[in-house]
């Protein structure tokens, strides 16, 4: 089971769905279509936004960075976002806010505590290019990198409830060594969040 069927699973079938940094609307798509969801996209990129347009999908062009105050508390189910966190200026910030406007989150992060994110800095003493770091340093939209256990740490600090979570090695797949040691052995974690 990947990330999309993970976030499939979790959202119940006719529910109200935004996703923020929705990129291309892969998500969108699939939980309209499969499981008769309402589905809305914040996207700043313009490449995205008229792929999501051009797929039939309700986007928003808005920076997340810049606040999501137009949104009021608890007004949709599920707010998404996967793959996003890291690329804000302040992920403290907008995790409040997506705790805020969703009933229930879903945060998918990136672990750039991965063994082989360590790795590669340990032996080649420079920041390593990954799958999940896939352009150089200099290059990257990651600006906020961070581990499980910070994202979890933030989490707790903040008052944040984990109610599920899931962890996949670097090929997408579930494994026991993700499962007994996430923040070594898990490329992305996906986590079911309330406040």
């Amino acid at each position: 089971m990947d990330t999309i069927e993970v976030i499939q699973q979790w959202i119940e079938r006719d529910s109200e769905v935004l996703d923020l940094g929705c990129g291309d609307g892969e998500i969108l798509k699939i939980l309209s279509n499969d499981s008769g969801a309402t589905v809305l996209g914040v996207e700043i990129n313009q490449e995205d936004i008229n792929a999501c347009i051009k797929s039939g999908l309700n986007v928003i062009e808005q920076d997340i960075d810049q606040g999501l105050e137009n949104f009021g508390d608890q007004s949709f189910d599920v707010v998404i976002m996967s793959q996003t966190i890291q690329v804000l200026r302040e992920p403290k910030k907008a995790l409040m806010e997506v705790t805020r406007i969703g009933k229930e989150s879903i945060v998918t992060i990136p672990n750039f505590g991965h063994i082989s994110t360590r790795l590669s800095l340990l032996f080649s003493g420079k920041m390593p290019v990954t799958g999940s770091l896939p352009k150089d340093w200099h290059e990257t939209d990651n600006i906020h990198l961070c581990t499980i256990k910070d994202f979890e740490i933030l989490c707790d600090e903040s008052s944040i409830n984990i109610n599920e979570r899931r962890f996949f090695n670097s090929t997408g797949n579930e494994s026991i060594l993700a499962k007994i040691s996430p923040n070594l052995f898990a490329a992305t974690a996906i986590y079911k969040i309330s406040k």
